[in-house]
């Protein structure tokens, strides 16, 4: 299915998760598995989170950009308007 993740930007260019995991860099056209790193001030939640829209107001736009990203064996969030409404966790991504 296609979804949407929001990414940063990094000054040279390339790509990385917002706030878990943020020193990895992201490839386009290569399939990630879901990963747990455990981060101080966020609760533990397995998955790549990403929504059914390129929205979420929520969150900063600074230094970041919206991907368009394919994901499998995902889970349904329904989540507030004003967070972008449904959002998905899953276990496997490409960035497209």
């Amino acid at each position: 299915m296609i979804a949407y993740k929001l990414v940063r930007k990094l000054k040279d260019g390339s790509l990385s998760p917002l706030f878990i995991n943020k020193k990895m860099r992201i490839s386009l056209d290569k399939w990630y598995d879901a990963e747990c790193h455990p981060t101080k001030g966020f609760a533990v939640r397995e998955g790549w989170h990403c929504t059914s829209k390129p929205e979420a107001p929520h969150l900063s736009k600074k230094n970041r950009v919206w991907v368009r990203v394919h994901i499998l064996d995902w889970t349904e969030h329904k989540r507030p308007e004003s967070q972008g409404g449904l959002w998905y966790t899953a276990n496997k991504i490409k960035f497209l």
